[in-house]
């Protein structure tokens, strides 16, 4: 989160980011339709940008699974963490969210 105050956007987005469960993954459009604004999901990856690890960032990865270029080895070593199947720096499969197995 930003050090001044959050807009309400923001603050949306990073209540959705808290809302995740562990091996929850998701993408940025997923968090933006979860804060009421779909189109938003630039807006998800700054608030995540900034967010250092006041939030849960590394539950969020693009639509297609792949894992954001800042930091990859981490997000991927703590989604393994937390039981997420991945291929090189693509999620696979998730116990929740997007990527859970049908």
């Amino acid at each position: 989160m930003p050090t001044t105050d959050p807009t309400p956007l923001q603050h949306a987005i990073a209540e959705a980011v808290l809302d995740l469960a562990l091996g929850e993954v998701v993408s940025f459009g997923d968090i933006a339709a979860r804060a009421g604004r779909p189109e938003a999901a630039r807006a998800a990856g700054a608030v995540l940008a900034e967010s250092a690890d006041s939030l849960p960032w590394w539950r969020v990865v693009y639509a297609d699974g792949h894992l954001p270029p800042c930091n990859p080895g981490l997000q991927a070593e703590r989604l393994a963490e937390e039981g997420v199947e991945l291929r090189g720096f693509r999620v696979i499969r998730s116990p929740r969210g997007r990527f859970a197995q049908l």
